[in-house]
């Protein structure tokens, strides 16, 4: 449903919408806009999932089976000026792990724009997601939005970050800052919940360095342009971590627990992508200072992302295309003091785009540690049913993962199969 289409010149008769969005940028000092020049759109995307584990579970009270639904609407309006309100909650139910069931806003912030100079200036006010970097499977410069961990163990779904997002851009490129004045916790499977640690993180324990916990001020600045076939990006973030490190803690009935604790750090990244007919090249680095080890010792590091993808078109003759990636993912403090899965890892993936009216797409992959043999494998196939519907099937099989300090090997036997029904509005 869509309560306003631009094609069709349609006003929405939402008369509270409409007042809301006109009543804003009074309240920020900025002339109100009329409500009844306010254009309003209403879309969403709601799914029903369900995810099989065929392996015996490894740690007591975790179920081989979990469904449940999510619920993103979104609610878009505009002004004449150009002005523009987004509001996108997200609500998410799980039937074995009730930390799972969990609400967030993921967006809602107003949007103003204009001209400065020989380019424009944007500034977004609320909450929000940005996404940094170029390589397929983990960003290691991506690090304003904290990781919504429940949501999958790819580590790409975020929460949504309040802040202050101003931009400036022209032909020179865009320059970005960052205001972030509260801090989001990551979140973490319960002890009923499949994917997680020996111990159960205990997240009303967190703990920061900062005296002002989570309502220290964040900030951070990007520098994105193009030079010819190279895209770059260059960043610096000064705050708290977004990844905690973990400490174990006797909690009640003797049990031990995790208690995360929250550094303050710095981070200067970088992200290049060289774009040369079907070939990309793409390179992501950091240096990060006060972060702490496997070991909960001050570890200042760096990591890098180095990769290419091949495309081939036109496969037999038809519409459909196919691209090969590789990429190698190296954090320098090694196996033994990295505090995640990627210190020394290889992945490859093929993906298959039939270009059809469906939007039909195959993906398989496999990352291949290369100190200890252990290997996880991926699948996902999506299609549309209809103007409407559409399906996704996913799959991850984790296989070799023997090494006790692996941070894989708590979930050795946690490979899964899911699929999910997912309506759009």
């Amino acid at each position: 449903m869509r309560l306003f289409r631009k094609d069709a010149n349609r006003r929405a008769r939402a008369p509270a919408l409409r007042l809301l969005v006109a009543v804003l940028p009074a309240c920020l000092g900025l002339a109100p806009a009329a409500a009844e020049d306010i254009e309003v759109e209403l879309s969403g995307r709601f799914s029903i999932e369900s995810r099989w584990y065929p392996d015996s579970a490894l740690h007591p009270g975790q179920r081989s089976h979990a469904g449940g639904f999510t619920a993103k609407p979104e609610l878009y309006a505009e002004d004449e000026e150009g002005r523009s309100l987004t509001i996108s909650p997200f609500f998410r139910y799980d039937s074995a792990d009730p930390r799972r069931t969990h609400v967030d806003l993921r967006e809602a912030f107003l949007l103003l724009y204009g001209e400065a100079g020989d380019g424009e200036w944007e500034l977004r006010l609320g909450v929000d997601r940005v996404a940094w970097g170029v390589a397929e499977v983990r960003n290691i410069v991506d690090i304003v939005n904290q990781t919504d961990l429940i949501e999958h163990p790819d580590e790409k779904t975020k929460l949504g970050q309040p802040m202050a997002h101003g931009t400036w851009s022209a032909d020179w490129g865009a320059l970005e800052l960052f205001l972030l004045p509260w801090h989001r916790e990551r979140t973490y499977p319960g002890r009923a919940g499949r994917l997680r640690s020996e111990f159960v993180v205990d997240s009303d324990k967190t703990t920061y360095d900062s005296a002002a916990e989570e309502r220290h001020m964040d900030w951070a600045l990007r520098y994105t342009g193009s030079f010819g076939l190279v895209d770059l990006g260059l960043s610096w973030f000064d705050g708290q971590n977004r990844e905690p490190s973990l400490r174990p803690v006797l909690g009640g009935a003797g049990r031990l627990v995790l208690h995360p604790h929250y550094e303050k750090i710095r981070q200067f990244g970088l992200d290049a992508q060289l774009t040369t007919g079907p070939w990309l090249f793409k390179l992501e680095a950091i240096r990060r200072l006060g972060a702490s080890n496997r070991f909960v010792e001050e570890d200042d590091y760096g990591a890098w992302i180095v990769g290419g993808e091949h495309t081939l078109y036109s496969v037999f003759d038809t519409d459909a295309e196919i691209s090969l990636l590789a990429e190698w993912y190296r954090d320098g403090r090694g196996p033994e003091r990295a505090t995640n899965a990627f210190e020394n890892d290889l992945f490859l993936a093929a993906r298959l785009a039939l270009n059809d009216v469906e939007g039909t797409e195959f993906i398989v992959s496999v990352i291949e540690d290369l100190d200890h043999a252990g290997r996880a494998f991926g699948f996902e196939a999506k299609r549309r049913l209809d103007d409407n519907w559409s399906v996704k099937l996913e799959g991850t099989a984790f296989h070799g993962v023997d090494w006790q300090a692996d941070a894989l090997y708590d979930v050795r036997r946690d490979s899964f199969i899911a699929v999910s029904f997912v309506y759009n509005l």
